[in-house]
């Protein structure tokens, strides 16, 4: 009998060690935590933030699994946005989801990314299916790229009605912030800094953070679905929310790719209040 058990012990160890999961969850401690657990903390929040890394499908498919299960959750039902979708599509969003134009106008006239279908257009039917509503927060990107070229005093230059898909003006902006100080050593390492990077990038943030404030409802919970990069390390569109509304309860959750996923990094350590580990070897969306 004790020869067996040795046998069966083996064996489990053997299978465990032989396992291929597809990732880990971890708090930002580094503690290994359930995926029921994250989900009924994230359900206390007003606001969560899923900072995908836009070709993980891992990432993908957390955030369709993650807002499925906050809207069973929250019988009050949830509100939903992203940095995919700028804020001059509002319009056309709405009209597709109330059914008011065909889904095949809606995915023409949208400016959609290349991974809409595979990616995105899952949170999109969720929504429809489920009669949310769908925020499209980000700035368009022509005025990004007005900032990147000139500033952000060019926005001035641009009509009431542009300015509408803006944040108010001017923006808050501190150039120290880790995230935007990190975009500048970059370039400078690179040979060709541009000071106006880190604005483009305050300027996304400044009107994503605008965009959830708006259409922010107190029974709901607002799930924003960006890149990693904008709400790490509780800065960008985290840390213009902050500033606005101290008071807002916010979660986040972020995707890192590492070689071996059963232990987080000193580095990868609080980097969002969840984070979802992924084998770097993982495919790609494209």
């Amino acid at each position: 009998m004790i020869k067996y058990l040795i046998i069966l012990s083996l064996v489990l160890l053997m299978s465990f060690i032989n396992d291929k999961p597809a990732y880990k969850l971890f708090t930002k401690t580094g503690k290994e935590i359930k995926y029921s657990k994250m989900i009924d903390d994230l359900s206390q929040a007003d606001l969560v933030f899923i900072g995908e890394l836009h070709n993980n499908p891992i990432s993908h498919w957390m955030e369709l699994e993650i807002t499925k299960d906050l809207a069973v959750k929250n019988s009050d039902g949830l509100t939903m946005g992203a940095e995919m979708f700028e804020a001059d599509n509002q319009l056309i969003i709405d009209e597709y989801l109330q059914g008011q134009i065909l889904e095949k106008k809606y995915e023409e006239d949208a400016r959609l990314w290349n991974n809409y279908e595979t990616d995105y257009k899952p949170l999109i039917n969720f929504a429809k299916e489920n009669n949310f509503k769908f925020i499209a927060t980000n700035i368009p990107r022509r005025y990004a790229n007005v900032v990147f070229k000139s500033g952000f005093e060019a926005l001035d230059n641009l009509s009431r009605e542009a300015k509408a898909f803006i944040a108010p003006l001017p923006i808050e902006y501190d150039e120290t912030i880790k995230s935007y100080a990190d975009m500048i050593e970059m370039g400078g390492k690179m040979g060709h800094g541009n000071p106006n990077l880190p604005k483009s990038q305050a300027i996304k943030d400044a009107t994503m953070a605008y965009f959830i404030l708006k259409n922010l409802e107190k029974e709901k919970i607002f799930i924003h679905y960006n890149g990693a990069y904008h709400s790490d390390n509780f800065e960008g569109i985290v840390w213009h929310l902050k500033k606005a509304n101290p008071d807002l309860k916010i979660l986040t959750v972020t995707t890192v790719e590492k070689a071996e996923i059963e232990v987080l990094s000193e580095e990868e350590k609080n980097k969002a209040d969840f984070i979802i580990a992924v084998p770097e070897s993982m495919t790609k969306t494209y």
